[in-house]
Order: structure tokens, then C-alpha cells, then sequence
């Protein structure tokens, strides 16, 4: 293999290495575990159940909205200082160790917690470090290859991700993950190492099991990614690195193109998250599902993810990544409306037998279009962004295409949150999710498919 090719799959193992505290943590499992805690905890101090179930959703939103703000403001100035030193790998074992510590900190959310504040925070302390160093991983991409191979590395990386995503959610629902009724996991064993069910012990070991599978996984990258040579280090002065930022973001307001990608992704992938995010929670708190049939949900979402993602890298190679944008975007509308729509008891008003499995049915397809769509989205819009970059600051212009996509990621949780509260109804809680795919969507008209760079300045 051919150092450029060890290059290629070490930045590709990002991807696998961290893809699990998405599909494990944030989507799948720990979610949805947190919420039945919170709402046990809720309902104890004496809230009904569909206040609980609404409150809990609210103080997950919470977190995701805090995470969010802090990535956003703290991104573009990381990234513009990476930069200028010319380094990005140290930045990026620095938030690994943070990652590492966060997600192994999850096993002791116990299922009678009333320290439910805590273990939100600590997760989201967690996630801050995965998109953190993220941001640092998506500004090497230039560097691996032109704008034609960049969208198909980029789809494959998220492809490759995903099956990490699979393979992991697997494991843990065949292995470790208990159900509610039997304590058994989905083969009708026990949980390995004699974990206990009682205690959710087997759900629990997903913090650990994240944290493990990341650490092994990121050994390829440390291996081979590496920082290009400088030719001598020089210290950073923060405040050239604070008046380049101020200039880049100056600039941004000149180049239509630009602006009007950066408006866009801003609500897109905020609704993007927003159902990645909530998923897990709706299926267990609007539909009634066990930890273990949410998981087998995500087992067929990141497969349909894994296989449209690649699909979708070599559509972003022939057409480009705006149309992979723009029909993914109207995918997720659609979804989102069957979401706000559907019930245990109704689908768009026409009642069902309690006993259908017809919502059971329509949310496993829902749930393959979501993870398709989205994580052909999420390639895209990466590949989009280096069409956009300026070729010597990759990191800077990764920093606001992080500062794009979090700036804003206060208002579907807060959102979300609010419509969850007012109305008490964890499905109509979702409804501001689709003003913000068609707000994304409007503003994708602007932007340049082959983007704008020849508007930068030297």
C-alpha cells in the first residue's frame, strides 16, 4: 500500500473509530437509556407520564443546544490557530483523550440516577471533543486528493464510518444490551461478563465500549496521518491568528456563494441532527420500543446509511454535491412530516388498532431514509466545503463550516424543547424540524455547485 493510500484509510478511520458515539450514544442506545431515566426520575417528583416524557426530551435538547454553542464559538478561532502553527494531529489526540474519558464515564448513569444533569453534561462534554476533533479531521480532506476525488473520499470515509456505526450497534445488541422484559440481549443470553440486568448493567456498557473501540480504532490514524512538514515553528501570535479570522469572516460576507452555503447548512444540518438526535427518544417515548428493538432500528438505519453514503459519494463525483444536497434535504421533509403525523394510536388523524404494528413499520422505513439521506448529506456537504476553502487555511474554513452547522444548534433543541413543553406532545415537538430543512433549502439556491474559490484573496 502506497504511503498516499495508508493516508487516505488513516483518515478514513476517524470515521469508524468515532462514527459509535453517534450511533451508540447520541441515537440509538445511551439516548434513549437517558430519557427512560430522566423520565423515571421526573415521574418520581410527580409529573404524569407524558409531562415526564416531554421534560425529558426538553433536558436532553438542553444539552445538545449548550454542546452546540460551544462548538460554534469555539471552532473557527481553533481552526484558524491550527493554521497558523501548520498542526492539526495534536489538537486532534488532545480532544481523543477528552473523548476516551467522557464516553467511559457513561456506565455510571445508573437506572434510578437522580443525577441526570450530570450524565447529560458529561455526554455532551464528550461530543463537544468528537466534533472538536472532527473539525480538524474534515480540514485535512483537501490535502487527500482535487475536488472529483474529494467528493468520492469523502462519501466513502462517511460510508465507512457507517458500517464502523453497524458493526458496533451489533455487537452490543447481541452482546450486552438488555431488554426491559427478559434482561436478556437479542440472541436470549445474558449479558457478557455477568453484567446485570437489574441494573442495566449490559446498557450501560456502551460508554465503555465506545471509549475501547475508539481507542484501538484511531491507532491506524495516529500511524499514518501526519501534519505537513514546517519548515521551521514559529509561535503563534493570538492576536494575528484573531485579526486573520476577522478578516476571513469580513470576506465571507462578500462571496454570495459562500454566504449563502454557509446560511444554508446552518439550518439543514441542524435539523439533520435534530433527528439523529431525537429518534431513538421518539421511538422509545412515542412508540413504546425496548432498548433492543430501537437498536436493531439503528442496526437498519446505518446500513441504509453506510450503503446511500457511497452511493452518494460517487453521485457527488459525476453531478457534484449540491443535487446529493438537495435531494437528500426532500427526503428528510418527508420524513419529518410522517414523524409529526404519526402516534401509537394514529397515523395523520386516521385511528389504528392499539395492537398494529403499522407505526412500528413505518418507522423502520423512516428510519433507513433518515440515516440514508443523512449521512449522504453530511458527505456532500463536507465536499461542498472544500470547493469553498481557501487552499492554504483549511482548518479556518473548516472552522466555519462548523461555526455553520452549530451556530444555530441551539434552535432545533431549543425548539424542540419549547414546542415539547408548550404542547405536552413529544410528536408535534418535532414539527419546527421541517421549517428548517425548507429554510436550508430555500437559501441552497444561491450557492455555486462548483463552488467559489476563485473569489478568495490571496
Amino acid at each position: 500500500m502506497t504511503v498516499e493510500k495508508k493516508r487516505i484509510w488513516g483518515w478514513m478511520a476517524f470515521d469508524w473509530a468515532s462514527q459509535p458515539y453517534y450511533t451508540l450514544g447520541l441515537t440509538f442506545i445511551f439516548g434513549p437509556y437517558f430519557a427512560s431515566v430522566a423520565t423515571d426520575y421526573l415521574q418520581g417528583g410527580g409529573l404524569d407520564a407524558d409531562t415526564a416524557n416531554a421534560q425529558a426530551q426538553s433536558i436532553w435538547s438542553t444539552g445538545q443546544m449548550v454542546a452546540g454553542l460551544f462548538i460554534a464559538l469555539t471552532a473557527p478561532f481553533l481552526g484558524a490557530f491550527a493554521d497558523h502553527s501548520g498542526r492539526k494531529i495534536p489538537w486532534i489526540a488532545a480532544f481523543s483523550v477528552v473523548y476516551i474519558i467522557a464516553a467511559f464515564a457513561l456506565w455510571g448513569l445508573v437506572p434510578d440516577s437522580s443525577s441526570v444533569w450530570l450524565y447529560m453534561g458529561i455526554f455532551f462534554v464528550g461530543f463537544i471533543a468528537a466534533e472538536s476533533a472532527l473539525n480538524f479531521v474534515n480540514a485535512i480532506l483537501p490535502s487527500l486528493g482535487n475536488d472529483e476525488d474529494v467528493g468520492r473520499i469523502s462519501g466513502s470515509g462517511a460510508a465507512f464510518g457507517y458500517w464502523g456505526g453497524v458493526l458496533s450497534l451489533i455487537l452490543i445488541l447481541l452482546l450486552l444490551a438488555e431488554n426491559g422484559d427478559t434482561g436478556k440481549t437479542l440472541i436470549g443470553r445474558d449479558p457478557l461478563f455477568g453484567l446485570n440486568p437489574d441494573l442495566k448493567e449490559g446498557t450501560r456498557a456502551v460508554g465503555p465500549f465506545i471509549a475501547i473501540w475508539f481507542a484501538i480504532f484511531m491507532i491506524p490514524f495516529f500511524l499514518w496521518v501526519r501534519d505537513a512538514p514546517q519548515p521551521k515553528p514559529e509561535k503563534v501570535r493570538l492576536s494575528a491568528v484573531a485579526s486573520d479570522l476577522g478578516q476571513t469572516l469580513k470576506n465571507v460576507l462578500k462571496r454570495k456563494s459562500l454566504r449563502s452555503f454557509l446560511l444554508a447548512s446552518m439550518f439543514y444540518r441542524d435539523a439533520v441532527n435534530a433527528l439523529y438526535a431525537y429518534g431513538g427518544i421518539y421511538a422509545k417515548l412515542v412508540l413504546g420500543w425496548e432498548i433492543t428493538q430501537i437498536g436493531v432500528f439503528g442496526v437498519i438505519a446505518a446500513i441504509a446509511a453506510a450503503i446511500t453514503t457511497w452511493v452518494g459519494g460517487l453521485a457527488d463525483k459525476k453531478f457534484g454535491p449540491k443535487p446529493v444536497i438537495i435531494t437528500a434535504v426532500w427526503a428528510m421533509i418527508a420524513v419529518s412530516c410522517i414523524i409529526v403525523g404519526m402516534s401509537r394510536e394514529a397515523v395523520f388523524g386516521v385511528p389504528l388498532d392499539p395492537s398494529s404494528s403499522l407505526p412500528d413499520i413505518i418507522f423502520f422505513v423512516c428510519g433507513a431514509v433518515i440515516g440514508g439521506a443523512g449521512g449522504a448529506v453530511y458527505a456532500a456537504s463536507r465536499s461542498l466545503m472544500v470547493r469553498h476553502s481557501h487552499p492554504d487555511r483549511p482548518a479556518e474554513a473548516f472552522g466555519l463550516f462548523a461555526l455553520s452547522g452549530k451556530a444555530t444548534a441551539f434552535l432545533a433543541p431549543a425548539l424542540i424543547g419549547l414546542v415539547s413543553w408548550l404542547s405536552g406532545n413529544v410528536q408535534i415537538g418535532f414539527s419546527p424540524v421541517i421549517v428548517l430543512f425548507i429554510v436550508g433549502l430555500l437559501l441552497l439556491r444561491w450557492v455555486n455547485k462548483d463552488g467559489d474559490r476563485a473569489e478568495w484573496s490571496a
